[in-house]
């Protein structure tokens, strides 16, 4: 997913919608805006009624997809159409649960149907992985792992030897939601990370405007940008043309800071 990335010191933007907010086929036409507008990876959220690491923002996203219908198989469908036209890699990022029920062999076959290239399960302890990633590494689809502030040396080495694609460090504790401004421990902690792995580190949880992207980017390989993107959705959810325009020129705006700066 990362090839080309940190070879000539570009930084990977990373965008995140919900699927199905405010409907599918808005969805659909996002993908394709955030891909014309500079995203270089897209994460799209598994909407889930109890989406307990994620902030107000993204909550009340999952919930207006819940709300419309959408499940897994709509997603699927949506994206076996759509990945035939996108050049962006697709991860996918949910909770454990959704998976559970539609039943991971089922889920892992629909995954590599649908062109998908990663999965995050946010509430996936590392303990538990090992019967999902017999999965996932048959399917060639990348299981990514997630490292917080409070992971510590040891389990960091662990995280490390069973990552692939690359490894996504929590900025903060607690939930996801734009914030103002990016702790300083950020810094330390991606160094003390890329010390461990020879995979990307990407930032997420918190990024919400140019200057912050540039930040991180100057450290890690690659920036998260999510609740800030869901807002533009929520406010213009109800114009097509407006919400398209918003999200391509938010997104250019970072992607420009973090390659021209």
């Amino acid at each position: 997913m990362f090839e080309g990335f940190g070879v000539s010191g570009e930084k990977a933007l990373i965008t995140y919608i919900t699927a199905g907010d405010p409907d599918l086929l808005t969805t659909k036409r996002l993908l394709f805006a955030l891909q014309k507008a500079g995203a270089d990876l897209i994460e799209l959220g598994i909407p889930f009624s109890d989406p307990m690491a994620d902030g107000p923002t993204i909550q009340r996203a999952s919930f207006r997809a819940l709300k419309n219908g959408t499940n897994l198989k709509a997603i699927f469908d949506m994206l076996k159409e759509t990945k035939k036209e996108l050049n962006v890699p697709i991860i996918l990022f949910g909770y454990y649960n959704p998976i559970f029920r539609y039943g991971m062999d089922n889920f892992i076959e629909s995954a590599k149907e649908a062109g998908i290239d990663g999965v995050l399960i946010v509430d996936l302890p590392l303990e538990e992985s090992d019967e999902i990633k017999k999965f996932t590494d048959k399917a060639g689809i990348d299981l990514i792992n997630l490292v917080s502030p409070v992971t510590d040396q040891e389990r960091l080495r662990r995280i490390v030897a069973d990552a692939s694609g690359f490894l996504y460090y929590i900025s903060v504790t607690g939930v996801t939601g734009v914030r103002s401004e990016i702790p300083n421990e950020v810094f330390d902690q991606i160094s003390k990370i890329k010390k461990a792995t020879k995979l990307p580190v990407v930032v997420g949880f918190g990024v919400s405007n140019p200057e912050a992207a540039y930040q991180i980017s100057r450290v890690a390989d690659g920036v998260v940008v999510g609740s800030a993107i869901v807002n533009i959705i929520e406010e213009y959810g109800g114009n097509d043309m407006m919400l398209l325009l918003e999200v391509q020129r938010f997104v250019s705006s970072l992607k420009a800071k973090m390659h021209n700066s």
